[in-house]
């Protein structure tokens, strides 16, 4: 008899990763205008129209600017101070923050404007389907963020250092990844640079 997974609703927490320094813009990426509000801002508020359970915003690379953004919104926002040490500091800081009913995080990045609220629901979804201790976005053989991972790996993604995400993780767990085919790869684009900014602020809505 197989085992049946259970497909109720899950408190995932959203975790967005908002505090670096943006070095090859010369300014926080964080506070461009996008879509007519902060970059920052647009990128919280399309979480917060998904079933997101809760939703942490790690802040460090011009933390009062960012913060004063999004202050409005129901975020819990935490200061990394360590934020010019990598990407993994900031991934700690958030993890820590957590609520504790925390089945489940979706890590999102403050630069990739085009992950939609619906992208968000479709991973929560099927993580509901699977359990799957990590749920992740593809275009063709390209794996891309947001990634979703159950709370059973937070210890692991909490040894994580250095400037980096969590791809070790996921690549020693790859047998527990559930993917969702994506029809482009348009939620994957990112800001590093200002051609990407010209670029991705001209295809906004």
């Amino acid at each position: 008899m197989s085992k049946q997974v259970d497909a109720s609703p899950a408190a995932v927490a959203g975790l967005l990763l908002a505090a670096g320094a943006s070095t090859r813009l010369g300014q926080p990426k964080q506070l461009l205008p996008f879509a007519g509000r902060p970059l920052v801002r647009h990128v919280v508020e399309q979480a917060l129209q998904s079933r997101l359970a809760s939703l942490t915003v790690v802040v460090g690379f011009h933390a009062s600017e960012v913060r004063a953004a999004i202050a409005d919104l129901p975020v819990s926002i935490i200061e990394n101070a360590a934020y010019a040490q990598g990407q993994s500091t900031s991934l700690r800081a958030g993890l820590l923050a957590l609520p504790r009913e925390t089945a489940a995080v979706l890590v999102l990045l403050v630069d990739q404007p085009f992950v939609d609220t619906a992208l968000i629901d479709r991973l929560i979804g099927l993580y509901e389907e699977t359990r799957a201790l990590i749920v992740a976005p593809v275009y063709g053989d390209r794996r891309g963020n947001p990634v979703l991972f159950d709370r059973k790996l937070i210890p692991e993604l909490l040894t994580i250092v250095g400037d980096t995400g969590a791809r070790e993780v996921i690549a020693r767990c790859r047998d527990h990844l559930v993917t969702l085919a994506l029809p482009d790869d348009r939620p994957f684009q990112d800001i590093d640079t200002w051609d990407d900014y010209r670029r991705l602020s001209a295809g906004s809505p």
